[in-house]
């Protein structure tokens, strides 16, 4: 089977839930639409996400990108656009930190501004890691490690083909759209935690690097790794590309040297 993209999922606000998509349009940025569209900030500009407070584990955010509206533990709706400060006002009172919600529609806020495309990661990947702990299920491993886009018909790790040396770029297309592979994922405090309730796995990162370099791909750019505690791809726009559309079933290839 040819490498497939099997899952598209953008995350509306940075931190919270994700919104799995049949498709979407990619914007010129790179970013996907709505992907980290919206983000909680402190009053100095700080992000408030997971990395800072495990109490945004507890919160549940669904959307409707229709009327471009977020309803959180299943009890208050409200609007994106025009109740902000509300919205604000909302996680304040749960996170225990004065917060307020910003926007970027055009690119978002990615973790990684110099690839601000899309994660990339294989359900085979997930799977394999998720068997690396006691009761971890494959979708939890999904909600830990928080990829845009999933590949179906790999072997686990077949996406760090999508990497190689330093400044050199690995080309490849989804679809119609052409990318540039830029960079192992740097993962934070998050994949460690139950994504529902934010109790963590003692120990979970040491131990997530020890397999990671034991079962690192022979054929893999190894000095990418100044640590082992990466997974998933980050990508960026390829040259001359400026927007496009991914759909579930799209085929990946990567550009022959």
């Amino acid at each position: 089977m040819a490498p497939t993209l099997s899952r598209i999922t953008i995350y509306p606000i940075k931190s919270l839930d994700g919104l799995d998509l049949e498709s979407t349009d990619v914007l010129p940025s790179g970013a996907l639409r709505n992907d980290r569209r919206f983000a909680l900030v402190d009053a100095d500009g700080r992000f408030v996400n997971g990395k800072r407070t495990a109490a945004v584990h507890s919160i549940r955010a669904t959307y409707d990108l229709d009327s471009l509206s977020v309803r959180f533990n299943d009890a208050q709706e409200f609007s994106l656009q025009e109740e902000r400060d509300e919205i604000g006002q909302y996680l304040s009172s749960l996170l225990d930190i004065a917060c307020s919600l910003i926007e970027n529609s055009d690119a978002g806020f990615p973790d990684d501004t110099s690839a601000p495309g899309p994660t990339i990661i294989s359900t085979a990947t997930l799977r394999e890691v998720a068997a690396w702990f006691p009761n971890l299920e494959l979708e939890e491993s999904r909600r830990r490690f928080r990829a845009n886009l999933e590949i179906d018909g790999v072997e686990p790790l077949w996406e760090d083909r999508l990497f190689g040396p330093a400044e050199v770029p690995v080309p490849f297309s989804l679809g119609r759209v052409r990318w540039f592979g830029i960079n192992p994922c740097q993962r934070c405090i998050v994949p460690s935690r139950d994504s529902l309730d934010g109790s963590a796995i003692a120990g979970f990162q040491k131990s997530f690097a020890r397999r990671r370099e034991e079962q690192l791909p022979r054929w893999a750019t190894r000095d990418r790794f100044n640590h082992f505690y990466r997974l998933a791809v980050n990508t960026q726009l390829a040259a001359g590309q400026s927007a496009g559309r991914l759909s579930t079933g799209d085929l990946l290839s990567i550009a022959q040297a």
